[in-house]
């Protein structure tokens, strides 16, 4: 078992803290921002256009993780309102950010005149390089625990031994971040990264669930990231089934 202290604050600035939580969240663009300024370029983008992109991405996201996580946790925030924008101390659902993103994109995309399957192929090759950031940063903000658990790899979280899932999900994503990377510097039909995104990240959330530890929502004999998981992995065969009639249209410059 690791003896290891997790301390949600990273650094304070006379005596306003600066959590974890929030400086991996800054990572995680700026790491996000400079994957796609490099793939992009080599896809026919500028480094305007990724940074556009990456802002467009990260309002449209925080935006709808926020909600989403407000909307599970109402009780809290409708006597607590004035917390509903600390995002700093943690506190977003990913499939709330993931379709608040695709939302915002769906609009950059429109208003750019850019074809808006070629631009989610980029974007998602930089989502899993994030996320994997964004959980370190749940790792040491203490949220999103795992099962408890005496083995090897687990960890002491407020006086309670747990595995360490945030850890867990975030090497997955690692791994997926760069199988999504190759495939798409191989220029495949439009949407295929995509739909590989879908598939990818759905098997490894559903199997990550059963190693979550902190109160999960349950329809049924699984949760609602399971069951938002299986629809995400229908709707990745689908897009994949889809680009295999379009021979034709390879992403050849991106645009």
């Amino acid at each position: 078992m690791l003896g290891l202290t997790l301390d949600p604050v990273c650094f304070t600035i006379g005596t306003h803290p600066i959590y974890w939580y929030g400086v991996m969240m800054a990572a995680a663009f700026a790491a996000s921002l400079l994957h796609l300024t490099l793939v992009g370029r080599r896809a026919g983008y500028d480094s305007a256009f990724a940074s556009d992109l990456v802002f467009w991405c990260m309002v449209g996201g925080i935006v709808g993780a926020r909600l989403a996580y407000v909307a599970a946790n109402w009780e809290y925030f409708s006597i607590h309102l004035v917390r509903i924008v600390r995002i700093d101390q943690g506190g977003l659902i990913y499939y709330g950010g993931f379709f608040g993103a695709g939302f915002a994109l769906w609009l950059f995309a429109s208003r750019r005149g850019e074809r808006l399957a070629a631009v989610l192929d980029l974007v998602v090759t930089a989502l899993p390089l994030g996320h994997a950031l964004g959980r370190i940063g749940c790792f040491w903000n203490g949220c999103c625990y795992g099962v408890p658990s005496s083995g090897p790899w687990a960890v002491v979280m407020e006086g309670v031994a747990r595995l360490p899932v945030q850890l867990f999900e975030a090497a997955g994503n690692l791994a997926l971040w760069i199988a999504l990377t190759i495939v798409f510097l191989r220029r495949p039909r439009r949407g295929t990264v995509l739909g590989l995104y879908c598939i990818g990240y759905s098997v490894l959330r559903f199997l990550m669930e059963y190693l979550r530890g902190d109160p999960r929502l349950n329809w049924g004999p699984y949760t609602d990231a399971q069951w938002l998981s299986a629809a995400l992995c229908a709707t990745g065969l689908f897009i994949l089934l889809r680009t295999r009639g379009r021979a034709d249209d390879h992403a050849e410059s991106g645009r």
